[in-house]
């Protein structure tokens, strides 16, 4: 999974550790790499798991307050609207995939002492070997390749001994990759010296995930890169892009028509199988917003309200909105409600 970071990174860090902690719950191994945070502090600082019933109770509260609120604005809303189909705002009827998480509670130091896990914090293995014979790849992307590598076969992710050891999964994040910290300079200029160091290592690492038991996130500060065909390259050696658009310091903060969310979700790329074209989701309108416990991927809904309260720059986003919106919306009109983790 390719994860385009928002601009603070504050949402994306968020997805990045969930990735992390259903690894735990799920009772998977873990490799965790960064060049700026320790991952030592990413595994304690993980949110900690919400059990059913804690989770129904949560999702209670929140269904009470949703339904005050449209009652309260069931006059305001045009006749035409009425009988189309409702946007519900909990994933209750849904099939329950994954498992749920408390953001205002980190997790309890037994759930990942009880898995095995793996570090590489740049900083520490600069230090062990300073110098490093790395060909045409950027030292740093070579050394983490070493080490990913190196876990897969001694912990027998590769299936090479299924009879002796019991299969298991490794989850590997990979944190901010592509920024100076690594060593790289795409994020800093329009013509790196390193052009194709990062795409030499998506390229390398794909493999190694084909043909072993282990899946891979990775966070990039993508609005720092300027040139667009380092970011295609990438984008056709991932099988999932998606990006995330926070609102804050946008026009979008205060826009009264995107009130009840933090950003929006772009999913550039879903996996293909068998298939010489990317497959294109119908799915063109999600929005993330960070709740009292809760970080939730919605479908976005916006509200048909055009008083004189909004005005003629929300009118017109929320015209080109729709157009936006028209191609799924309808399609959409059934099915899941949200993205789970």
């Amino acid at each position: 999974v390719f994860t385009e970071e928002d601009k603070y990174g504050l949402y994306s860090n968020l997805l990045f550790k969930y990735f992390l902690a259903e690894g735990v719950v799920c009772g998977h191994d873990l490799f965790v790499a960064s060049a700026k945070e320790h991952p030592d502090n990413i595994i304690k600082d993980l949110p900690a798991p919400l059990l059913d019933d804690t989770y129904r109770n949560e999702l209670g509260e929140e269904a009470t307050a949703v339904k005050s609120e449209d009652f309260q604005d069931s006059m305001k809303i045009a006749w035409r609207y009425q009988n189309l189909p409702k946007m519900e705002d909990s994933p209750t009827t849904s099939t329950k995939f994954g498992h749920y998480y408390d953001v205002s509670k980190t997790m309890s130091p037994e759930l990942f002492r009880s898995i095995k896990w793996h570090s590489f914090y740049l900083p520490e293995e600069l230090s062990l070997q300073p110098k490093m014979k790395t060909g045409h790849m950027n030292s740093a992307y070579a050394r983490l390749l070493q080490s990913i590598q190196r876990i897969i076969y001694q912990e027998g992710f590769d299936g090479s001994d299924p009879q002796k050891k019991q299969k298991n999964i490794l989850r590997i994040g990979i944190q901010s990759l592509g920024s100076m910290l690594w060593g790289d300079d795409i994020c800093s200029s329009d013509t790196p010296e390193d052009i194709h160091s990062l795409t030499k290592f998506l390229y390398v690492l794909r493999g190694l995930l084909r043909k072993s038991l282990s899946a891979c996130i990775i966070t990039v500060p993508a609005h720092l890169i300027q040139n667009k065909a380092i970011m295609e390259r990438v984008t056709n050696l991932s099988d999932t892009v998606v990006g995330l658009e926070s609102f804050i310091g946008s026009e979008r903060e205060t826009n009264p028509l995107y009130k009840d969310y933090h950003g929006l979700v772009h999913v550039h790329q879903i996996p293909r199988l068998n298939s010489l074209i990317c497959d294109v989701s119908d799915t063109k309108d999600l929005a993330f917003r960070l709740k009292r416990k809760l970080f939730t991927i919605e479908r976005l809904h916006l509200p048909p309200d055009l008083s004189d309260t909004v005005s003629r720059a929300s009118k017109q986003d929320l015209a080109e909105s729709a157009k936006l919106l028209s191609s799924g919306c309808g399609a959409m009109a059934i099915g899941k409600k949200h993205l789970d983790f």
